[in-house]
């Protein structure tokens, strides 16, 4: 198998990485042929997957704008996966000169490649950690640089809580992270859960035993699990919906009816932005 020139040394390239899935539903070069095959195969049972990963992606990018307009001008951002276009960075950079990012990732490809994306960008850096991991994450140098915890961050945990199992103790660690912000920081969440996807539980579940198949157990949440993340926050409006209905662009009614039946599949999963009181 041949290591492309941008595979960091040392990682297993015959192993799937759900970053690197993430990256081929989004269109994205980087990625191996183990990680299309994983991809493809849970495809065989949600064929709109990158459907759900465009609307996340378009939510981040409304709940980043957001967080700027409510004048935060830090974003943590773990599980942040490969960059792609429209990353937070150079979202909260268009709003706000002043905008520091932090990525965190466990994946080697994701830390290096973001490396590489923000060489010579002095207001962002990359860690690599775990959110299993809160304090190491916490006590990181390039946490420490960039952001100031004695004012408010926005935390994102974007499409990453769904691949913390409950043994994981998803709960204890969006706390500790939680304890460490500032009064009015923001909470932004997104979660996949069987709720609001078009087909039976059944067939769905079909893409969640791939991931379980490749060891990234994938665990879909209800809406009122999912609502448990955000204890200490008060939820903005919206509340807690499925992504295109948090506060849509104005240019089309992303929630309408129409777009609902062009896409039904951007209407699966949840999306949040919480903020701590």
């Amino acid at each position: 198998m041949e290591r492309p020139a941008w595979a960091p040394p040392g990682i297993d390239i015959s192993v799937p990485s759900v970053s690197r899935i993430y990256d081929y539903y989004l269109g994205g070069s980087h990625n191996f042929e183990v990680d299309r095959q994983a991809a493809r195969r849970a495809m065989e049972f949600m064929p709109g997957l990158p459907k759900i990963m465009q609307a996340n992606r378009a939510f981040m990018r409304r709940a980043v704008r957001h967080a700027v307009g409510e004048g935060i001008t830090q974003f943590l951002d773990i599980g942040s996966g490969i960059p792609t276009f429209g990353n937070v960075h150079e979202v909260a950079q268009a709003a706000s000169p002043e905008a520091h990012v932090v990525y965190v990732d466990h994946d080697p490809v994701a830390v290096a490649h973001s490396q590489a994306v923000l060489a010579g960008d002095e207001r962002s850096g990359v860690v690599a950690g775990d959110l299993r991991k809160p304090q190491e994450i916490l006590a990181a140098p390039e946490v420490a640089r960039l952001l100031d915890f004695d004012r408010p961050v926005a935390l994102l945990l974007v499409a990453v809580l769904h691949f913390l199992e409950d043994a994981d103790d998803p709960y204890a660690a969006v706390a500790e992270l939680r304890d460490a912000l500032a009064p009015g920081s923001l909470l932004i969440v997104t979660h996949a859960s069987y709720e609001g996807i078009p087909l039976t539980e059944e067939v769905a579940g079909g893409t969640v035993g791939v991931y379980r198949e490749i060891r990234n157990p994938l665990v879909m949440r209800s809406g009122e699990q999912i609502r448990g993340f955000f204890d200490g926050f008060e939820l903005l409006e919206p509340g807690l919906v499925s992504m295109p209905d948090w506060r849509p662009d104005g240019h089309g009614a992303e929630g309408d009816a129409e777009a609902r039946a062009e896409d039904p599949y951007a209407f699966s999963g949840f999306g949040g932005v919480g903020r701590k009181a």
